[in-house]
């Protein structure tokens, strides 16, 4: 394995070609990405999320039904003419902040064969850089972001960096797992292992993996030897530890996330997301709250 590698961060990778069956039939014709988290695409906070850690340079990896995504993040000259002439100018900046975000570029996973294939997919754009992945099922609070400092530790050392969470040994099972030494460091850990979906018993730690990843270009051969592992899939996790446990490796490190993560992936955690988001808004939230309050106590009754 190479040396440390010590090139700045630049591009993200963001795994879209999901079919999202959990939200059927909303995404029977709309791709899961696009739901609606109060008034903006899921896609776009994170897309947001990755130009506000200086990464403009944006990979989608995408699959059939997924014209909407491409559509969104590109300008639509008659709509955009309508607001102008309606002097509609927060609504036009608003569309227009879409269309002017980053420099998106689009390839096709093809066949779905997991996210470590998803990956695998972004080398031709990506080449021997290191490069972020984010996947769009996890909005991070932008208060808190985590994305900054797990850059800083991929430069650094040069290894690949993984997204923690702290979450109940109970529910430790609905996640990968990683065993963890400390570093010295505040927040950031050395991974030393990944398991996937244990047991509460077995779990190494309650520390969740996340869906943020800041990757060195070295994990593109390693995926390219995977097997598939679980569920038939090329498992991302699988080639991270192929990758931490080479005599020359760099390492895995792991930075735990200090702020709100709000989880899009499934129909409850959507709800929650939504209202909670909705709910911090100079625009809803005084309102959202006072009726939520409202809402409850009549539960209660």
């Amino acid at each position: 394995m190479a040396e440390n590698n010590t090139q700045s961060v630049r591009k993200a990778v963001i795994p879209v070609a999901g079919l999202g069956t959990r939200f059927l039939p909303a995404t029977k014709a709309t791709p899961k990405e696009m739901l609606p988290v109060v008034d903006k695409p899921a896609i776009q906070y994170v897309v947001e999320e990755s130009v506000a850690a200086g990464l403009t340079d944006v990979l989608m990896v995408t699959g059939r039904n997924k014209r909407p995504l491409e559509d969104h993040f590109d300008r639509v000259d008659g709509l955009e003419r309508a607001l102008k002439e309606k002097g509609d100018e927060e609504k036009l900046a608003a569309v227009q902040h879409a269309s002017d975000l980053a420099d998106i570029h689009y390839v096709r996973q093809g066949d779905p064969l997991g996210l470590g294939h998803a990956v695998l997919k972004a080398e031709q754009h990506v080449g021997q850089e290191p490069f972020a992945v984010l996947l769009g099922d996890d909005i991070i609070d932008e208060h808190n972001p985590i994305l900054p400092q797990m850059i800083e530790v991929q430069e650094r050392t040069g290894g690949c960096v993984v997204a923690l969470m702290e979450v109940p040994r109970d529910s430790i099972h609905l996640y990968g797992c990683a065993a963890v030494e400390e570093t010295g460091d505040d927040g950031v850990v050395r991974i030393t292992g990944l398991v996937e979906k244990p047991n509460a018993a077995d779990a190494p730690s309650n520390l969740a993996i996340i869906g943020r990843y800041v990757l060195a270009p070295e994990i593109f051969p390693i995926l390219r030897e995977t097997q598939p592992g679980r569920g038939g899939e090329i498992q991302l996790t699988d080639a991270l530890q192929t990758f931490g446990a080479a005599s020359d490796s760099p390492g895995v490190y792991g930075v735990v996330l200090n702020g709100k993560r709000y989880d899009t992936g499934d129909k409850l955690s959507y709800i929650k997301a939504v209202i909670q988001l909705a709910g911090r808004r100079d625009d809803l939230g005084e309102e959202l709250n006072a009726w939520l309050h409202e809402y409850v106590a009549g539960l209660e009754r």
